[in-house]
């Protein structure tokens, strides 16, 4: 367990919850709808890129790149599968989704406004995963995925909000989140919804620790383990951006032949077809980065973020 600027993962099957720098993340089981909360702050303006964060900088600058198929295998099968606390019969199976991916940014006018910067996160993270349509939409039902940019005070009230008082005493009990994330799956454990709550001022690098790291669960990794070292789903480790390990995890998820309910041997099964093509995308991806000067996200991917769309309405 850590505390602030840390973080602590649980996952239950009918309230999954996650404290990244405290996150917290909830799943409704059985045939249920797919709900991930996430609280995220986004830029007023659009027009204007801005400077990484130092800590950010500093962890990309000493970020490892060459991982061999065992340690790609071995964090997948860690993170795709399982939970870290579970209530209810385990559902030991792949889970993702099977369609495109539409995010809705449900604003409530805190600051600092983050819309841009969710939309540059969202935009970085559909470009570095091969075969998902992944998008912000305006429009709040055709959205399977939401982000809520809350205020960190805000937090406690949004929680009882969304999953009832005995519940919310639960989830604070345990974890005292600061940002959240859950997923929605159906019987065949294809994810139908996901929901994310974000704090916006927490700071820079919490923000961006928890905006990649919650969003990215949503769309299906959403187990922690300690033991893998190089993945940002880690109780120990904070990253702020999307590092080239978690890049190959994503990227073995909506391979076409890793399908939602498949089980750890069906995966071990193909593995061998998919890390290669895998591994192709990921140095494509990577070396066009560093070809144009571009690390992951910073201010060039901002800018290209501040031309899409503003996304949802403040409430």
């Amino acid at each position: 367990m850590k505390l602030v600027g840390l973080r602590k993962n649980i996952f239950l099957r009918l309230l999954q919850t996650h404290q990244s720098r405290t996150t917290l993340r909830a799943q409704i089981g059985g045939c249920s709808a797919m709900i991930i909360l996430a609280v995220a702050t986004l830029a007023t303006d659009y027009s204007v890129a801005k400077a990484e964060d130092p800590d950010i900088t500093s962890r990309r600058a000493a970020e490892r790149h060459d991982f061999t198929n065992d340690e790609i295998r071995e964090g997948f099968f860690k993170v795709a599968f399982r939970a870290e606390l579970q209530v209810g019969k385990p559902a030991d199976r792949v889970r993702k989704f099977n369609g495109r991916v539409r995010i809705f940014m449900d604003s409530r006018q805190a600051l600092p406004e983050r819309r841009a910067e969710i939309a540059a996160i969202v935009a970085d993270i559909g470009r570095r995963i091969d075969h998902l349509d992944l998008a912000i939409t305006t429009d709040r039902t055709e959205a399977n995925f939401t982000v809520s940019l809350v205020a960190d005070r805000e937090m406690a009230a949004i929680i009882r909000a969304r999953y009832g008082t005995q519940d919310a005493r639960r989830i604070e009990k345990s974890l005292n989140p600061q940002c959240l994330s859950g997923i929605g799956k159906d019987r065949r454990f294809r994810i139908r919804r996901a929901e994310v709550i974000l704090p916006v001022d927490a700071g820079d690098f919490t923000f961006y620790d928890c905006a990649y790291e919650e969003i990215l669960q949503g769309l299906g990794v959403i187990n922690d383990d300690r033991s893998v070292p190089w993945t940002m789903f880690n109780d120990d480790v904070q990253m702020g951006f999307f590092d080239v390990y978690d890049q190959y995890l994503l990227n073995v998820l909506y391979d076409p032949r890793i399908r939602p309910g498949m089980t750890r041997d069906e995966v071990a099964k193909v593995m061998p077809e998919v890390l290669p093509a895998v591994r192709g995308f990921v140095a494509s991806t990577n070396s066009s980065d560093h070809a144009e000067g571009r690390d992951s996200l910073g201010p060039t991917a901002t800018r290209a973020a501040a031309q899409s769309p503003p996304g949802a309405q403040a409430n």
